[in-house]
């Protein structure tokens, strides 16, 4: 297929952010979804690291796509990607070490997360280092969107803070403790998701 027949660069960006947002569209990166969204900041720090990791992985593997074998293709996929999480991983150990430590393996499986393998497959192997480039961006910013909005629910609700900032002061809030607990994760990213839709049904 030639690249004239492929989405844009603005497609890919604006798609990347809604209409295939990884969280709420394609369900894609749910181990870290679920797992480090107890609070915006390590929501944050997750959502930036993988985004790192995507915008290298497709620049490079984009550079490379001549030079890709069928065959061999997932393995240079994954090779890539592990570079760019090293590189992401003792970053944040040497300057944010605390929030490294809190983050703990889901970090290095960044390498295995499927956004940034789906990505590599779906543009970067097939389009330039612009498009990918873009599309990376917009990715990242729809799998930002859909960490932060379930943090911040989370957060709010079970600890009465956002970033660390009290909304909710004691006395007038009871915080839920399920909220910050694996079981609060499903139940957020279930109400979201069926809000989600709710809303992109009525805009179709």
């Amino acid at each position: 297929m030639s690249e004239s027949n492929l989405p844009t660069a603005w497609e890919r960006f604006y798609n990347g952010i809604l209409p295939e947002n990884p969280t709420y569209r394609l369900l894609l990166g749910m181990c870290p979804t679920l797992a480090v969204t107890n609070s915006v900041q390590a929501a944050l720090t997750m959502a930036a690291a993988t985004t790192f990791v995507l915008f290298c992985s497709n620049v490079m593997i984009s550079l490379i796509r001549g030079l890709l074998k069928p065959h061999l293709r997932i393995l240079v996929f994954t090779l890539t990607i592990a570079t760019f999480v090293t590189v992401a991983d003792r970053v944040l150990a040497a300057y944010l070490y605390d929030m490294s430590k809190q983050l703990g393996p889901y970090i290095p499986l960044i390498i295995v997360n499927c956004i940034i393998i789906s990505r590599c497959e779906a543009c970067s192997s097939v389009q330039g280092p612009l498009v990918s480039a873009v599309d990376a961006i917009g990715v990242g910013l729809g799998f930002t969107l859909g960490l932060v909005s379930i943090a911040t629910v989370r957060e709010i609700l079970g600890s009465g803070t956002w970033l660390g900032w009290t909304v909710l002061p004691n006395g007038t809030w009871e915080p839920w403790g399920i909220m910050v607990l694996p079981p609060g994760a499903f139940l957020t990213l279930g109400v979201l998701l069926a809000v989600f839709n709710r809303l992109t049904e009525k805009k179709a």
